[in-house]
């Protein structure tokens, strides 16, 4: 952490356990680099208004609601 204050909690870890921290920072560094190399996402076109439909189960359009 950048406060020093990971480098304490993970002391009591096993040698396992910190690695596998030492692991998920550096794909998350990576993922954030790609991420950032990759730009801005383009915006969407006529897709559904609100919430996104596919992360809660269902669709509506014009006030009727199916589900997949």
């Amino acid at each position: 952490m950048a406060d020093g204050t990971g480098d304490k909690k993970n002391a009591a870890l096993p040698s396992a356990a910190q690695r596998a921290l030492a692991e998920a920072e550096e794909r998350r560094k990576k993922a954030k680099l790609a991420e950032d190399a990759a730009g801005a996402k383009p915006k969407e076109l006529n897709g559904p208004k609100g919430l996104e439909p596919t992360r809660y189960g269902d669709w509506e359009n014009k006030g009727i609601a199916s589900d997949f």
